[in-house]
């Protein structure tokens, strides 16, 4: 049996990441841009970061290595990530 698992495009990915953070983080989404960074625009705290990291991992089905993290400083920098773990391994 052939499964094709559905791929979704680096648009859908950015927007899924958007919606989960207008709505878990209560902020407006016009705040939201790619040069923005996470930890000032949504207001993070370390335990505001465990909650981000869980939910990227149910809602894109990664595992993300704290490690890989530390390098995200802006949403661009969030988006490129998930984008990159999401994309099927060759």
């Amino acid at each position: 049996m052939n499964q094709h698992k559905k791929f979704m495009t680096n648009e859908e990915i950015i927007s899924k990441i958007n919606e989960f953070l207008i709505e878990e983080f209560e902020v407006d989404g016009v705040i939201i841009t790619p040069e923005s960074t996470l930890k000032e625009t949504l207001e993070l705290d370390s335990l505001d970061y465990v909650d981000l990291v869980v939910l990227i991992e149910g809602n894109f089905g990664i595992k993300v290595r704290q490690e890989d993290f530390t390098g995200i400083r802006t949403f661009q920098n969030l988006y490129d990530y998930v984008i990159s773990k999401s994309q099927p391994q060759a």
